[in-house]
């Protein structure tokens, strides 16, 4: 018998036991929950301090994102420089950490072109950098307008990339422009996608992630956020608009792919909508350190909140999702191991390391 059915088993003859989260009162040592968390069968054992280093050798601000290598090791990239980027293996173990000039060091991707693996790394102070996995940089995209995309007076602020079938680098500008660049691997500019920022089928609301989805049947796809309008949206490759996934109360981060299933970091909920332009509306002010982690099938039905509330549908739509246990703070990234464990990297979250959700 594998081990997750044996665990589900005994938790199915054990209905009606809670796990009593246990408080370690050593003020140096982080809290750690025994408590499983999410819906169905994506349930999880929280593993807070999986993550933690030493403060005084490798310090972290924000722990932004995260990616899994070739090797299976766990990269992070995060904003403090003096270790921008931090090399775990699977046990929470150091393995290497670099990065001393990434000051908005905040999205990561990993692109393997078929014999090595190959970072990219978003800097919201105003550029794209591709490097090697030992941080050795081989290419550098700047300002748009240095490739007639943007006037020179635009707010660049990158905070994802994604690399395409033919190694065509889509960047999306979540915190600047709002607009999905796309370049060739060679890093000349091909197009803009999208209109902005707005509220329009092809605008976004903090397009703050993109990624290529190869699910289902026919030609891959893009699958780009707009967070403030709690849903993912999807693209062709070349620009044009498909479906938009509705996310209701959820800010969700960039999409992330694994297998059939989709996991994205939600950073803030709220039990009311965000309006355009009204900061009294944005959840940070009403409802922070309200994240959790959301996870969608192949056809985008929301099928587990970990942290969250059950995902709930009526008449085929799905209702308002917020959090429910006060574990997060602000989810910013889930990655996803081999084994289908759940690495969390968190925002604004007391300079917290990341934390793992081991499945069961």
């Amino acid at each position: 018998m594998k081990r997750r059915t044996f665990i589900n088993n005994i938790s199915k003859a054990s209905l009606g036991v809670v796990a009593v989260p246990h408080f370690n009162i050593l003020k140096s040592k982080p809290k750690m929950y025994n408590t499983i968390i999410g819906h169905g069968d994506f349930k999880y054992k929280v593993h807070k301090s999986w993550g933690d280093l030493d403060r005084t050798v490798t310090p972290v601000k924000n722990c932004h994102e995260m990616v899994m290598d070739s090797k299976g090791r766990l990269i992070m990239v995060g904003d403090d420089v003096h270790n921008n980027v931090l090399i775990y293996d699977k046990s929470g173990k150091l393995l290497d950490s670099w990065g001393i000039r990434y000051k908005g060091g905040h999205g990561l991707s990993l692109w393997n072109d078929g014999s090595d693996d190959f970072l990219f790394i978003c800097d919201t102070k105003g550029s794209v950098i591709k490097t090697t996995t030992d941080g050795r940089e081989l290419m550098l995209i700047g300002h748009p307008s240095e490739y007639g995309a943007y006037e020179k007076d635009a707010v660049f602020k990158p905070t994802e990339s994604a690399v395409g079938p033919n190694g065509d680098i889509y960047i999306a500008d979540g915190y600047g422009s709002n607009y999905i660049l796309q370049f060739t691997k060679d890093g000349e500019f091909i197009r803009k996608i999208g209109e902005g920022r707005g509220t329009g089928e092809n605008q976004f609301q903090t397009a703050h992630g993109v990624c290529i989805d190869y699910r289902g049947k026919g030609d891959p796809t893009l699958l780009i956020t707009s967070r403030a309008a709690n849903c993912f949206k999807r693209f062709t490759l070349d620009g044009k608009f498909i479906e938009q996934i509705n996310l209701p109360g959820a800010f969700v981060c960039r999409p992330v792919i694994h297998n059939k299933n989709l996991y994205s970091g939600v950073c803030w909920s709220s039990e009311i909508d965000y309006v355009e332009g009204d900061k009294n509306t944005h959840p940070y002010n009403i409802n922070p350190k309200s994240g959790f982690v959301t996870i969608l099938d192949e056809k985008g039905k929301v099928i587990s909140n970990p942290g969250g509330t059950q995902p709930k549908y009526r008449n085929g739509k799905l209702q308002r999702m917020v959090q429910e246990q006060p574990i997060f703070n602000h989810c910013h990234d889930v990655c996803v191991d081999d084994d289908e464990n759940l690495y969390v990297c968190q925002w604004n979250a007391n300079k917290a390391y990341p934390i793992k959700l081991e499945r069961v």
